[in-house]
């Protein structure tokens, strides 16, 4: 069986900055799941999967475009401490949620404040060129609700 859409696919990965130091894998845990066509992950990263199989590996270099796209200025923004979603005492460098008109928000916290926090609104990972060194495990069709959802569930996957 081969990837392509509505299929799930299980893969793990190593994820490294080109020419750079592993930012993380997947080894140590389950492998990840996402179901082929429902843009669950990168859209280059997901062309590039297509049609392989079960067993094979690859390994796909995206630029910061393809990516997480180019950093951009000006995404600074000071948020009362109140509205982030975190766990512990924040400090600078921590990953941190945020809810706005546009969803849920992901950002990096830069600076703590009595009240308010600075963070940066960039992907943690913008502006970087990166490398994902990938090895599929499994692919099966996926279940109706998987696609009518648009994503995969089980270890890996979205659970509900």
């Amino acid at each position: 069986m081969k990837i392509e859409k509505n299929r799930v696919v299980s893969f793990h990965y190593r994820l490294s900055e080109q020419g750079g130091a592993e930012l993380e894998n997947s080894y140590n845990g389950e492998p990840s799941l996402y179901l082929h066509g429902a843009r669950n992950i990168l859209p280059a990263l997901e062309k590039a999967l297509a049609g392989l199989g079960v067993g094979d590996s690859t390994t796909v270099d995206l630029s910061a475009a393809q990516a997480y796209g180019e950093r951009q200025e000006g995404r600074v923004q000071r948020i009362p401490a109140k509205y982030l979603k975190h766990e512990g005492k924040m400090k600078p460098g921590q990953i941190v949620r945020f809810r706005d008109d546009k969803g849920i928000q992901q950002a990096t916290v830069i600076k703590v404040g009595k009240f308010s926090v600075d963070v940066d609104t960039n992907h943690p990972l913008a502006g970087k060129s990166l490398s994902f060194a990938i090895e599929i495990v499994d692919i099966r069709e996926a279940s109706a609700e998987e696609i009518a959802h648009g994503h995969a569930h089980g270890p890996g996957g979205h659970q509900h």
